[in-house]
């Protein structure tokens, strides 16, 4: 190169670099703000990316739908374990396709004839899955059965010379969901569900203390007839009980001499301290039964005589209508299912839209409405893996794109506010009352929670410091640091998004 241009060339090289040199101390000395969405992703990257989390698997995603901008994604389009989430996809589905005013129906009838106040015959139930039948809904489910006494004697009846059996086959496969938890089945969460419910699927044991040491402890069900007891539960001096447990003694085989049913039998072991009250809840095995069972209880409470309950009966005459019991309306129960996260609720939601819908009340036909919805408003085929209602099974599956396709779906749905309300809400109710309190996300964040061994969610609304409203979801699979640090990561970013500005 010649020496002039070589000379040039050396002197522009120098101007660079020292324009280089200025930019540097200037971006040191006074920087540029960071956008405010760069910012949002370097903070949700130093959350998700921190050392405890290095076994976790996250799934992120962000969405300003208005906008149609992503604001932030990680793993989106894979697969997660959503606990208690899958009830979005349940609910959103159920109140897309029943409708909010939808009721469940279950119709008291009879065979036979009635002479002389006497019912020659049986009570039939033809249920068809109504969660509503308890103490949650009812304020007491069991003096809600007894009003049915009032019922029959204003029908002429007063004493039944028969069974009071179920007459509807409603939900014809098994109880319990695909891939639930066998050492779970005693708890009240995993009681399974059928067209007869009672209480939410479970009964309470209330065990008082003797009323000296060594006696037995004294027993009384909150619902008369839920359970057929065993109590070898002694009382032992104040502060040495381990208090009593719960645990099955027989739940099928022959029963009563009928091949096959179930028994809602519970074996009451352990001690309980002079002076203490304790309450067991256990899940009923057979739903039809334990229904069955307290509504004898409650018609006999109630003045109506039964000569003999187990007498036979041609089971396949055809009953006739006396009055129906009618549910709340589904607006109210899936605020009861949502907020909570009631778990019997969504599966008697998932099978009652099988049965809507294709006829069939089985897991399976409510599986195919599930999917078949979530495509149509437009989730990838291949984004989610439904096996139940409430996500108690290990084998339901998720994309976080699919969630916030729901939500958006339900975003600009005409009930958008019931499915909003539902919700549990930041520091107000349901199951984030606690969480997230005296932040900009209380009161604001509407969210469903999801928790199961090893699988923590939360997706739902927040709206913004300059009131945009965004979608999100967080699902957190496969970590060993305590799950709290999962909600303190999932509740920091709601409460950053709540304190966002995005319009400045």
């Amino acid at each position: 190169m010649p020496r002039p241009l070589l000379a040039a060339a050396r002197g522009l090289l120098l101007v660079a670099t020292l324009a280089a040199c200025v930019r540097v101390r200037v971006d040191r000395t006074s920087p540029a703000p960071a956008s405010a969405v760069a910012s949002l992703r370097a903070s949700i990257d130093s959350l998700a990316d921190a050392p405890v989390f290095r076994n976790a698997h996250w799934g992120i995603l962000i969405v300003d739908p208005e906008r149609g901008d992503t604001l932030y994604s990680r793993n989106a389009g894979k697969l997660f374990m959503p606990a208690s989430n899958q009830k979005l996809l349940t609910g959103s589905v159920a109140l897309a396709t029943l409708g909010p005013d939808y009721r469940y129906r279950t119709i008291i009838g009879t065979t036979g004839t009635t002479r002389g106040g006497v019912l020659e015959g049986d009570l039939v139930v033809m249920g068809a899955g109504d969660p509503s039948i308890s103490d949650a809904m009812r304020a007491d489910a069991f003096q809600f059965l007894r009003g049915l006494a009032d019922s029959l004697r204003a029908r002429g009846i007063t004493r039944i010379d028969g069974r009071v059996r179920s007459g509807r086959d409603a939900f014809p496969d098994a109880p319990l969901g695909f891939g639930w938890a066998w050492d779970d089945l005693d708890y009240a969460y995993s009681a399974g569900v059928d067209e007869l419910m009672f209480n939410e699927g479970f009964g309470d044991v209330i065990v008082q203390a003797g009323p000296n040491v060594g006696d037995s402890a004294r027993v009384t069900l909150r619902a008369p007839g839920s359970f057929a007891i065993r109590n070898e539960v002694r009382t032992v001096p104040a502060r040495a009980g381990n208090g009593p447990s719960a645990t099955r003694v027989r739940w099928e085989g022959v029963v009563d001499g009928r091949r096959g049913t179930l028994r809602n039998e519970l074996l009451l072991r352990g001690t309980i301290a002079l002076g203490d009250v304790d309450t067991v809840s256990a899940a009923f095995r057979d739903q039809n039964g334990a229904f069955l069972d307290v509504l004898t209880a409650a018609l006999r409470d109630g003045g109506i005589a039964l000569t003999d309950p187990e007498a036979p009966h041609d089971s396949t005459e055809t009953a006739q209508p006396l009055f129906t019991i009618t549910s709340p309306p589904l607006r109210e129960i899936l605020a009861r299912m949502e907020k909570p996260s009631q778990n019997q609720i969504a599966e008697d939601l998932f099978k009652t839209l099988g049965l809507e819908k294709t006829g069939v009340g089985s897991a399976d036909s409510g599986r195919a409405v599930v999917e078949r919805q979530l495509v149509a408003w437009g989730a990838q085929p291949t984004g989610a893996a439904v096996r139940d209602g409430s996500g108690l099974s290990r084998h339901d599956y998720v994309t976080p794109e699919t969630i916030v396709t729901v939500l958006d779906a339900m975003r600009k749905h005409e009930h958008f506010r019931i499915f909003y309300d539902a919700l549990p809400i930041a520091g107000v109710d349901g199951t984030i009352r606690s969480r997230m309190r005296g932040t900009p996300a209380e009161n604001n964040v509407h969210a469903k929670t999801g928790f199961v061994d090893k699988a923590r969610s939360l997706s739902g609304y927040v709206t913004t410091a300059d009131g945009r409203i965004l979608l999100f979801s967080f699902l957190a699979n496969n970590w060993t640091t305590p799950t709290r640090e999962v909600e303190r990561v999932q509740d920091a970013i709601a409460v950053r998004l709540a304190g966002l500005r995005l319009d400045r």
